[in-house]
């Protein structure tokens, strides 16, 4: 993955629908603040900071410290693991997982303060070099 160079400004001002937009406004307002980064365009995604990544398998690249993108179901906030949020994300509120990702419909609907605690410990993880047996190396 690869910084694109876009406008979030520009890019956050045309996601749809307008419910996803305002959600896209509050995430960079909330992983600017948790991160002390500017957000910067990684393709569709709104990232803040940059790490490499390298994997027990060989693969490896590059990608945000933090991140989310507007999708047109739900919010995506990307975190290095989300079995290391289990006990803080049942307290979230309405929300679905993958293995690095939680989808949000309706950022007004969760809990501000548990999603604001999830992405800064994830956060932290990345930073400190706490992130399992996968490689991290942050770039800036």
């Amino acid at each position: 993955m690869k910084k694109t160079g876009g406008d979030v400004d520009e890019f956050v001002a045309a996601v749809t629908p307008p419910k996803r937009q305002r959600d896209a406004a509050t995430m960079v307002a909330l992983l600017r603040e948790v991160t002390g980064r500017e957000p910067e365009m990684w393709g569709t995604i709104v990232g803040f900071g940059a790490c490499h990544y390298r994997y027990p398998t060989g693969t490896e690249g590059d990608m945000p410290i933090a991140g989310f993108s507007p999708r047109r179901q739900a919010t995506t906030i990307y975190l290095l693991r989300t079995g290391a949020h289990a006990e803080r994300l049942a307290d979230l509120g309405p929300h679905e997982t993958g293995v690095g990702c939680v989808y949000i419909k309706d950022l007004e609907a969760v809990d501000d303060a548990v999603l604001r605690e999830i992405v800064a410990e994830d956060y932290r993880r990345v930073v400190a070099g706490e992130t399992g047996d996968t490689e991290i190396t942050v770039l800036d």
